[in-house]
């Protein structure tokens, strides 16, 4: 299933996460264990904001990938599931 993890990092934690070096390695390392067809960053509210869209096939995957995000950063995380436009379409065209 198509989701999305959105992880909103609190301020001081990233902070000193930036300056050591550890904010770059945390998303590389997550970047190259889930695989994510996309993944965005920007604030949300003030805050650094990560947003990744992965294919979860099982959830059990969800651990791994929200763990270093609550851990390092002390991240506030949401995953839910979404979809493409194709989809969609899918959906839309099993409703009667």
């Amino acid at each position: 299933m198509r989701v999305m993890l959105k992880a909103t990092m609190e301020t001081e934690k990233s902070n000193e996460a930036i300056r050591s070096g550890k904010l770059p390695e945390l998303l590389q390392e997550t970047i190259e264990r889930l695989q994510p067809e996309a993944a965005y960053y920007g604030p949300e509210e003030g805050r650094r904001t990560c947003f990744l869209v992965f294919d979860m096939q099982d959830s059990s995957q969800l651990p791994p990938a929200a763990e270093p995000f609550f851990s390092q950063f002390n991240a506030e995380i949401e995953v839910f599931p979404v979809m493409n436009q194709d989809d969609l379409q899918k959906g839309l065209s099993q409703i009667r």
